[in-house]
């Protein structure tokens, strides 16, 4: 799988709607997105299409950083550990285990996301009413539904991923 569509499945997995910019580092090596970040205006930037997983993996490396939504920026350690493969035929991803829900997308990076948080947990905070129009009513911030992130892996692409 090319680094594209890793993020496509990061996507899915963290509950988010791909409308921000991301980038993949390991070490000195950056993984932009074709038709935003041009080689030459970084300094180490390859498109996260023309790299594989395993092109980097063979490389020795076993982690890697994916930021997601510059100015935000939601960096997300990312582990690669050994995995038995099933009988399926290509890559077929699947998400075993989660933990705690993923913030809203903009939220407004982690401290928007603690101030968020602060405010649904009181109903006397003065953005309480707001934050629960905007989230739509209802957030368990401890929710997480693998159900849901492997519906979504295996369904169809959606248009704009």
């Amino acid at each position: 799988m090319t680094f594209k569509q890793l993020h496509k499945i990061l996507q899915i997995v963290l509950g988010w709607q791909d409308s921000h910019l991301h980038e993949f580092r390991a070490g000195d090596l950056l993984l932009g997105m074709k038709g935003v970040d041009e080689p030459e205006e970084r300094e180490n930037v390859q498109y996260e299409d023309d790299w594989s997983l395993k092109e980097l993996l063979d490389t020795g490396v076993t982690e890697f950083e994916y930021v997601y939504d510059f100015g935000d920026d939601w960096v997300h350690r990312v582990v690669s550990e050994p995995a038995t493969r099933s009988g399926a035929p290509g890559p077929a991803p699947l998400c075993l285990a989660g933990e705690n829900a993923c913030p809203p997308e903009d939220v407004g990076g982690p401290h928007g996301y603690r101030e968020f948080l602060e405010a649904i947990a009181d109903p006397r905070h003065k953005e309480h009413e707001r934050y629960l129009r905007w989230i739509g009513g209802v957030w368990d911030p401890k929710g997480f539904d693998l159900n849901r992130v492997n519906r979504e892996l295996h369904a169809p692409p959606r248009r704009g991923r």
